[in-house]
């Protein structure tokens, strides 16, 4: 019987004829070389079909583990399956950081990477950013390394899976840092308004938390770098919480990384959720968008517009904030960014309307979706056909097409 995977969130079955767990890299492109089809799994944290097939499905979470530190290039080099809080926890035990990371600490690499996967602030660039190589295998077997600087490099690093498998990326690295984290509620929604940039650059990490329900927004998380400016005492009318906060009001905050303005490590407070424990509400859907920043205001007011469909399957949304790349298939691709991302309750039928009208609200402002979350259409982007280009040199076979990619990028 075939084995039946599934997706973190449960609403994808994959329909691949075969699952492989290969153990080296060698295995990887035996296996690639010998598939008609074949599609890579992270550590399933998409919620669309972006890693489906009815081919061969290839996890990388079994090749080893080992992180190779370089101080003199200021880089590390990890497998494609390793998770980040994994990394993170290596890295900063020998004094080194990366420059951001996700609100899960539990995604891997390579898969938060090829979709564009990002965490908050305005001068920080998505995860991606912080490659400076990868290696893939293409459809022919062959390992091929990409290094920035190469002519490919801006269209290989956010490829959605489709130019090979990556075994491996090579990041930027920085000295260890420490992070303190402090969370205020109850932020007046025109204060939202009027302040927004400076709300946005309170820190060196920002994230909202509304329900767009009423006339405040639920909580600030506010997370500052050692040698930042201190908390301030409230934040445009927003005070500080009292204790530790869940996003989620009604959820425990055990399962968050530690807040009220305690000092700790850079990969414990940037992070909403601590690896050990099950990220966010662990049963939902998520959708995001990504709009300029300096439409973020309009932006807000677009999406409570249509809050009558969102609000009834909505747990909770979160606004963040997201520097421009040159990646072209990056949501950020030359453009300050900001993030709407909405976390549903778990029925895809019931959010899918809700879903619709955001993408009509959003239009205007030239939405871009996250690659792995669920979302009806992606627009095309200024280097669409250049990837397209790129995809049929790499993988003239198409070997890694799938009805997703095929669908929303590789469409004429």
């Amino acid at each position: 019987m075939t084995e039946r995977v599934r997706n973190w969130a449960g609403n994808i079955e994959f329909g691949a004829a075969r699952v492989h767990r290969p153990a080296t890299v060698e295995q990887v492109q035996q296996i690639v070389a010998g598939a008609e089809q074949v599609r890579v799994l992270g550590s399933g944290h998409s919620f669309n079909p972006i890693a489906d097939t009815d081919g061969d499905l290839v996890s990388l979470a079994g090749l080893p583990a080992d992180v190779r530190i370089d101080a003199e290039r200021g880089t590390v080099s990890v497998a494609g399956g390793v998770r980040y809080g994994d990394l993170a926890r290596q890295l900063d035990a020998a004094g080194y950081a990366l420059h951001n990371l996700g609100s899960l600490p539990h995604i891997s690499v390579a898969g938060a990477v090829a979709t564009g996967t990002h965490g908050s602030g305005v001068g920080l660039g998505n995860l991606a950013t912080a490659v400076a190589g990868i290696e893939l295998v293409t459809g022919d077997g062959e390992l091929v390394t990409l290094r920035r600087g190469d002519a490919d490099f801006d269209g290989s690093v956010v490829a959605l899976g489709c130019l090979g498998a990556v075994v491996r990326v090579t990041l930027d690295i920085v000295p260890a840092y420490q992070v303190s984290q402090h969370v205020f509620e109850h932020l007046p929604r025109a204060e939202l308004d009027a302040h927004w940039d400076e709300i946005a650059a309170a820190g060196y990490s920002v994230s909202l938390f509304t329900g767009w329900a009423g006339d405040t927004v639920d909580q600030v998380w506010v997370k500052r770098r050692d040698g930042d400016a201190p908390a301030p005492a409230e934040l445009f009318g927003a005070a500080p919480a009292a204790g530790a906060r869940h996003p989620i009001a009604a959820l425990s905050p055990v399962n968050c990384t530690e807040q009220g303005g305690v000092p700790g490590p850079w990969h414990m407070r940037l992070p909403h959720f601590k690896l050990e424990f099950t990220p966010s509400s662990g049963e939902e859907l998520q959708t995001e968008y990504f709009v300029a920043r300096a439409d973020a205001v309009a932006a807000f007011a677009a999406v409570e517009r249509v809050r009558h469909l969102v609000v009834p399957v909505l747990q909770i949304s979160e606004i963040r904030t997201v520097a421009a790349d040159t990646l072209w298939l990056s949501p950020h691709y030359e453009r300050d960014s900001v993030a709407l991302h909405f976390t549903w309750v778990p029925n895809l039928d019931l959010v899918l309307p809700a879903v619709d009208a955001l993408e009509e609200a959003l239009a205007p402002f030239g939405a871009r979706p996250h690659w792995g979350k669920v979302f009806r259409h992606a627009p095309r982007y200024p280097r669409s056909a250049d990837f397209a280009a790129l995809a049929a040199r790499l993988d003239p076979r198409g070997a890694f097409r799938n009805a997703f990619v095929r669908r929303h990028v590789l469409a004429e």
